[in-house]
């Protein structure tokens, strides 16, 4: 029997928009490159994507990051490990059924639209098959994008992007240089630092504000709430260093680098030990690098110094190998203009699902995303026409640009609790 739908991957997005189609009763075809579930969260998944290290814990509290109808349990920590995480996707599947309606060990090479209104699409099998939509939730923190241009000269060391790491071996009795401060780049110089093995140092053009995962034994994340989310984003950054600085104090005291920035101007970085390890001399910090002769690395202030490994943390590239057409080549600064960073509006019928950076958990926000396309699909909501679509995401493209420093990795950034109201208010849309 021909399905209706095409669905591409199964991480935590893939699987709740499995989910969403399954209760309206909507047929789906579902393709998974690897082996099984999970997606990013899997350890050494098989499909080649994961860049979770075996160290990993999810930094958004069990409460925030849970789908609305299958909670975390309360044994679990607050923040948990990525084994915790990836079996609690798999109860979600095998509890929802899911599992038998998934393609494994299947990627796909190729969707193309054709005439009669339909997709054609092909897997890495040669198998050909028709749908009238698909979804796309292959994730975007998968190929990894390095400085570019690239900085002057030539580093002799070893390389390695964050993608690639996995265990503390890799960095063991060596000094290390981390480009970059956001989340990743944070846990893998704590874990440098507490193996006593190098010199642990983080090159950062910015800075970044470090926020804490407690205040007051309560999970810092949790301070956040529909209310503050409404509130200007004056106040919102007055609260915001009242509450850091209850928590921790001036994180410059530590010598940790502070942004010339306001807070909210980009995506926080959230580490609990960043700031001791820190304070107690174990990781240091530098300005930008200026240029590279071996070993040597020559920093923006003049000072250099000698490494035997260099990790870059600077991000990733949205990616789809499988749609070929110049319209989703956006790799070179993540520029991808959708609907409500859903829709595209010249492309009918093909959603994106989980291609969010929110200040906050992405799995409520993929599990909202995944209810309003299946509604779509079904013809209980509908969209606006094709200009009001465009003027929206012109819109709201000047408005990221205005509250966000320029950078790849904000583009795809959203408010949660905002974002979350404004795909409510698309749910109510309904269809004709």
């Amino acid at each position: 029997m021909q399905k209706q739908v095409c669905i591409i991957g199964t991480g935590s997005s893939g699987m709740v928009a499995a989910k969403a189609l399954k209760d309206l009763g909507i047929s789906y075809d579902c393709f998974e490159k690897g082996s099984n579930i999970g997606g990013n969260w899997r350890y050494n998944n098989d499909n080649q994507m994961s860049s979770a290290y075996r160290s990993l814990h999810i930094n958004t509290n069990r409460e925030i990051m849970a789908y609305s109808d299958y909670p975390l349990t309360r044994d679990l920590p607050m923040f948990p490990h990525h084994s915790q995480i990836i079996k609690y996707f798999e109860e979600y599947v095998d509890h929802f059924g899911l599992r038998n309606s998934i393609t494994f060990n299947t990627g796909i090479t190729e969707v193309v639209p054709i005439s009669n209104g339909l997709y054609e699409v092909t897997t890495d099998r040669g198998e050909v098959k028709e749908y009238t939509h698909v979804i796309v939730a292959n994730g975007h923190h998968w190929n990894p994008r390095f400085p570019n241009p690239p900085f002057a000269g030539t580093f002799t060391g070893e390389v390695l992007h964050v993608h690639h790491y996995r265990v503390p071996e890799q960095i063991m009795y060596k000094n290390i240089l981390i480009v970059g401060i956001g989340n990743s780049a944070v846990d893998i110089a704590c874990e440098a630092a507490k193996l006593h093995s190098g010199r642990v140092t983080i090159s950062t053009r910015s800075g970044a504000y470090i926020l804490p995962n407690w205040i007051l034994s309560k999970p810092f994340d949790s301070l956040a709430n529909p209310l503050t989310a409404k509130l200007p984003l004056s106040v919102q950054r007055y609260l915001l260093k009242v509450s850091l600085l209850l928590a921790r104090g001036r994180q410059e005291a530590y010598g940790v680098p502070l942004p010339k920035r306001p807070p909210l101007q980009e995506h926080p970085t959230v580490s609990q030990e960043l700031l001791n390890l820190s304070g107690r001399g174990l990781i240091d910090y530098k300005p930008n690098i200026k240029e590279f002769r071996g070993k040597e690395v020559v920093f923006e202030d003049g000072t250099s110094e000698t490494y035997d490994l260099i990790i870059y943390a600077t991000g990733y590239k949205a990616t789809f190998p499988f749609l070929k057409d110049k319209a989703f080549e956006v790799s070179a600064n993540n520029e991808f203009r959708l609907y409500k960073k859903v829709v595209h509006p010249d492309w009918p019928n093909l959603f994106f699902v989980g291609l969010i950076q929110p200040l906050g958990a992405i799995m409520p926000l993929a599990e909202i995303q995944a209810k309003w396309v299946a509604k779509l699909i079904k013809g209980t909501c509908r969209l606006p026409d094709v200009a009001s679509m465009t003027k929206n995401i012109e819109r709201d493209t000047q408005q990221m640009r205005h509250r966000y420093n320029a950078s790849p990795r904000h583009t795809f950034q959203v408010d949660f609790y905002l974002y979350k109201e404004t795909i409510e208010r698309e749910l109510r849309r309904n269809g004709s």
